[in-house]
């Protein structure tokens, strides 16, 4: 017991905050342990040891690359996806001069928008934000009408966290082309749950085909898919410049010098084959347990909406507003049940603003203080979603009754 909740730990029915963080997998930890095992050499060291380091992630890199129908030359490895969201918008646009002008959406993670901001404030880049409608989709039509003859970049994320609606990437991407633009995708929460492809390929929950050669660069994080936190990628369609924002040895083509963390990366790429093994059937049984879920939160709990788009979401992701009640107390009333879930996006984590996202699909501030989000790492039994409910009642009607109170001492 801790703090008087039964410890649930990672288990499907306990931890529904997958979003933010993937339960480190087996075949992760094997591989890392393995790694690690084997030696402390540095990748970039001449001596057998340092041999086998190399061979190790040139293995990770080309694993990554097949998984997303991509050559290993494309692969970029990062400390995350933030950092490979900066090196997507920072260094395509620098490299890439075709103009100071940028694209993205206001329901992108903070990495995008804030290296947007970056460029802004010190290379004197502009920025327009392209509209999103009530359930978070961001329509071809609206990014086509903010190109220009200067646009360097237009960043698009696949999937939102918070809300976890699936954007059309694919008629977005057809827009973005024909204008001779470059197309960058955050595809953090996507890649784990979906059948993405950075080729020529498909990817999506109605399985739509990318049209042409698909997208220019593609974030995605290894904690994502049950490896481990701190690792990452970028991936660049072969040809592309990309200016670094890390100098120094050279490592990564010169496109991101460090000394690689080898056994972090087989992790990574250990978990991403793993992810990619079962990701057909695994999402078939998140989205029966979601839609188990959402069906019994918007029936039994007071004053609660869905977030984000009922059919193109991510297979285990539930969001809601809670009319009356803030999306921390709702936190807290769960997690002392033994449920971890997020009151929004985790890099937010903390703040009393209201959600940015939130604001942007046309919430209230009020309201968009109230949202809450499950994010499943794995089939949710009916015994686990009744306490859900339950709990989720008992809060709401709590929070009316100390509503209630306030009003009649007034």
């Amino acid at each position: 017991m801790i703090g008087g909740a039964p410890r649930l730990g990672s288990s499907a029915d306990g931890y529904l905050d997958a979003a933010a963080t993937a339960p480190l997998r087996p075949e992760a930890r094997a591989a890392m342990i393995d790694a690690l095992d084997d030696g402390a050499a540095n990748a970039s060291s001449v001596h057998q040891a340092g041999h086998r380091a190399r061979s190790r992630i040139d293995a990770a890199r080309s694993d990554i690359a097949t998984a997303f129908a991509a050559r290993p030359s494309e692969v970029i490895f990062t400390s995350g996806g933030t950092e490979a969201n900066n090196l997507a918008i920072i260094g395509l646009a620098l490299a890439n001069p075709r103009g100071r002008h940028l694209v993205t959406t206001p329901i992108e993670h903070p990495s995008v928008i804030e290296s947007c901001r970056y460029l802004e404030r010190v290379f004197g880049f502009s920025l327009d934000f392209a509209e999103v409608d009530e359930v978070g989709r961001v329509s071809a039509s609206s990014v086509a009408a903010l190109v220009r003859s200067d646009t360097a970049l237009v960043s698009v994320g696949l999937a939102n966290a918070e809300v976890g609606t699936v954007q059309d990437l694919p008629r977005i991407a057809q827009i973005v082309h024909a204008s001779g633009v470059l197309l960058h995708t955050d595809a953090v929460q996507a890649a784990a749950s979906l059948p993405v492809r950075f080729g020529s390929a498909t990817f999506g929950v109605s399985g739509a085909a990318w049209p042409g050669p698909g997208i220019d660069a593609m974030t995605i994080a290894g904690h994502k898919f049950g490896g481990p936190q701190g690792t990452g990628a970028l991936l660049v369609r072969s040809g592309l410049a990309v200016e670094p924002l890390l100098h120094g040895g050279g490592q990564e083509q010169g496109r991101r010098a460090g000394t690689e963390n080898g056994p972090a990366l087989a992790g990574f790429a250990a978990a991403v084959r793993a992810a990619s093994a079962e990701i057909g059937s695994q999402g078939v049984a998140l989205i029966e347990s979601r839609e188990a879920l959402i069906e019994r939160v918007l029936a039994e709990v007071p004053g609660a909406r869905l977030t984000g788009d009922r059919a193109e979401r991510l297979p285990g992701h539930a969001s809601f507003v809670v009319d009356g009640v803030s999306g921390e107390s709702l936190l807290v009333a769960l997690d002392a049940a033994g449920f971890a879930v997020s009151s929004g996006s985790a890099c937010a984590a903390g703040s009393d603003d209201p959600s940015p996202v939130l604001l942007a699909l046309g919430f209230s501030a009020e309201l968009a203080q109230t949202g809450i989000r499950f994010t499943l790492a794995g089939p949710v039994t009916a015994a686990a979603i009744d306490r859900i409910i339950e709990v989720l009642r008992a809060e709401t009607a709590s929070a009316a009754h100390r509503r209630g109170s306030w009003n009649g001492s007034q």
